[in-house]
């Protein structure tokens, strides 16, 4: 008679070592510890549309006192996943006080960093395209306070005063980042940052152009020559007069046309702390 054996199950492992969490002994604190460049899709609030449903690159830290060997990574991921694509303006708090919380730090860091689409009419024509901007949520909890900062970067076109001025026939104009960075004490629009940017800009850009919004926008920008400085000053004379703006850094880089660099400037200003002298 032929036995056939049974398999054999292995036994179920019901114990196994948390590495991360055993002593550290050279007393050496880290800043910040976590995962980079993880993508995850968001719904973002949309002043037109409602919502936006895009992609976003999240960087999530945590603060590792000196006694822990490590943190444990898969959590980070766990987070996002158990929200789904529910992650929004008003559920980043919650994710940056779970992280926290269960990871079992004092301090937390998120950056989450999404392009944010805006469908814009052409200034003649009125032919609209899609134009993208680079958007970035920053959060941090440290011991129970939370506070959230946005960036976005707006492409604007700048036009030489200088060169205007000494010119016969035209002037050089160059194609400009400004980088708006502000913390805020209530809810405000992205497209209001990105308003606010393109309104002291030479001109603003757009998607799609027909001949007469050609004529159009190079002869704005003409009538309107601004150096990089004045594109700064020009963005926080405005932020200074926005009570919904707490603090706010920006900076503006000119990528020139007739130079082998760029031209940068920046202001930044706490509004707590007063002007400077």
């Amino acid at each position: 008679m032929q036995v056939t054996k049974s398999k054999t199950q292995p036994a179920p492992i019901t114990d196994i070592a948390d590495v991360q969490a055993t002593p550290d002994t050279r007393r050496l604190p880290i800043d910040k510890v976590g995962i980079k460049d993880i993508r995850h899709p968001v719904v973002v609030k949309d002043r037109s549309q409602g919502v936006q449903h895009t992609i976003a690159n999240f960087n999530m830290y945590v603060e590792l006192p000196h006694n822990f060997k490590g943190t444990h990574m898969s959590r980070f991921v766990e987070i996002l996943n158990a929200h789904d694509m529910e992650i929004s303006v008003e559920s980043f708090r919650d994710i940056l006080a779970e992280m926290a919380e269960r990871l079992e730090a004092e301090t937390g860091h998120i950056e989450m960093a999404f392009p944010y689409f805006i469908n814009k009419a052409a200034p003649v024509s009125g032919v609209k395209a899609m134009m993208d901007y680079q958007v970035t949520f920053l959060g941090e909890i440290k011991k129970g306070r939370y506070t959230m900062t946005i960036r976005v970067v707006v492409p604007v076109t700048s036009l030489c005063p200088c060169s205007k001025e000494i010119s016969e026939r035209g002037a050089h104009n160059q194609r400009s980042h400004v980088t708006l960075t502000v913390r805020t004490n209530t809810f405000v629009w992205v497209e209001d940052l990105i308003d606010l940017v393109e309104d002291q800009a030479s001109c603003e850009l757009f998607g799609l152009l027909k001949r007469p919004d050609e004529k159009h926008v190079t002869e704005r920008a003409y009538d309107n020559p601004k150096f990089v400085e004045d594109m700064v000053r020009d963005v926080a004379a405005q932020l200074n007069k926005d009570d919904r703006i707490d603090a706010f850094v920006v900076e503006s880089e000119n990528f020139e046309s007739i130079h082998n660099h760029s031209a940068y400037a920046m202001i930044k200003k706490d509004k707590a702390v007063g002007p400077r002298a």
